[in-house]
């Protein structure tokens, strides 16, 4: 990889302070390490570079594998850190978890040590894998953006300067320079969803879903989405009451565009505070399918009242939304235990006879 591009790669990395470089051992993150550490090398301006390691413990050999991290990190001058994931593993859906885990870790170190930013490996095929899980899925446009070169995260930047850069390109650069890496067997794992859509790749590329397409689409679907961003931030001022956060102009949403009326939904939705809409938002079928309902009361000036995600959506008549933390569901247990204890009490009431 030419000097030039090396540096237009890592232009989005700040002239000063200091950058976390999420380093796992395999080939891409190990490319970032070599060349964040190449091109440091020849600024006289830069940020200081401290790699990280998190050690998830899911498989023996990786605290050894972390270590071998730290010793190239050594001889390449960069300061090296080992995080480990301590606690009970999931048994279930422990890429999610684990992610989580990652990143929650890699944050902890970064405000240690006065670090700005964190930057990851992920590449254009990592991008493509996403884009087409997301779009198996349901996503709707913000999700088919994948992500971002340069994002915002819990008060950080997080940094992928490899996301337009094909894995390929980054094995030989390692190649050539006589450098070793690790391979984790849970990338070829068909257990998981992107082993298997690696496997399919070059079925995809045939039928011209190339990684760059993709990519590209990603691409268009960011620049849509900061466009209906910008549309739904014009929107709020005269839909959203300030004064009183989960409510809407019913009437005035319902003649928004559909996207943005989908969108001031979302926010308020997870403005209401439910702990796991906060966590995860409401699924995009299923929130089209409520704003129908929400839009034809609203036309006929009816009251309505809809759950989703933990959160209650009530419709008054004069077209006004309300959105508040929807009262905790009973379990079937406790309803048969109330249903049971209220025949008891029928029983012993002198005036009535049990059914």
């Amino acid at each position: 990889m030419s000097v030039r591009e090396t540096a237009e790669l890592f232009a989005s990395f700040p002239n000063s302070g200091r950058v976390i470089l999420a380093v796992s051992g395999g080939a891409d993150s190990t490319a970032l390490l070599v060349l964040a550490q190449r091109w440091r090398q020849r600024r006289t301006r830069g940020p200081e570079l401290i790699a990280a390691t998190v050690d998830h413990g899911l498989r023996p050999g990786s605290g050894s594998e972390a270590k071998a991290v730290g010793a190239l990190a050594r001889r390449l001058g960069v300061q090296h850190k080992i995080l480990s994931w301590r606690g009970t593993k999931p048994k279930t859906g422990i890429e999610a978890t684990a992610r989580a885990a990652r990143y929650r870790l890699l944050t902890e170190l970064a405000r240690q040590v006065g670090a700005e930013a964190i930057a990851t490996a992920h590449t254009l095929d990592d991008q493509a894998e996403t884009v087409l899980m997301r779009l198996a899925s349901g996503s709707g446009p913000a999700g088919l953006a994948g992500m971002r070169p340069r994002d915002a995260r819990d008060g950080l930047v997080l940094l992928r300067p490899f996301l337009g850069v094909r894995k390929a390109r980054l094995v030989a650069t390692l190649t050539r320079a006589g450098i070793a890496w690790v391979e984790d067997p849970m990338n070829a794992d068909p257990a998981f969803a992107r082993p298997r859509l690696r496997a399919a790749a070059a079925v995809l590329a045939r039928e011209g879903l190339t990684a760059e397409r993709v990519g590209r689409l990603a691409a268009r679907m960011a620049r849509y989405e900061d466009a209906v961003a910008a549309a739904v931030e014009a929107a709020r001022a005269h839909i959203a009451d300030p004064q009183r956060p989960g409510r809407l102009d019913g009437r005035a949403l319902a003649a928004a565009p559909e996207e943005v009326a989908l969108r001031l939904l979302t926010d308020a939705i997870l403005g209401a505070g439910a702990p796991c809409t906060m966590e995860k938002p409401p699924r995009l079928q299923r929130l089209e399918a409520m704003w129908c309902d929400l839009r034809a009361a609203i036309a006929e000036g009816r009251a309505t009242r809809r759950t989703l995600a933990d959160a209650l959506i009530a419709v008054d008549r004069d077209g006004t939304v309300s959105i508040t933390v929807a009262p905790p569901r009973r379990s079937p247990q406790r309803q048969t235990t109330a249903a049971s204890r209220g025949r008891r009490n029928a029983a012993k009431h002198p005036f009535t006879k049990p059914r």
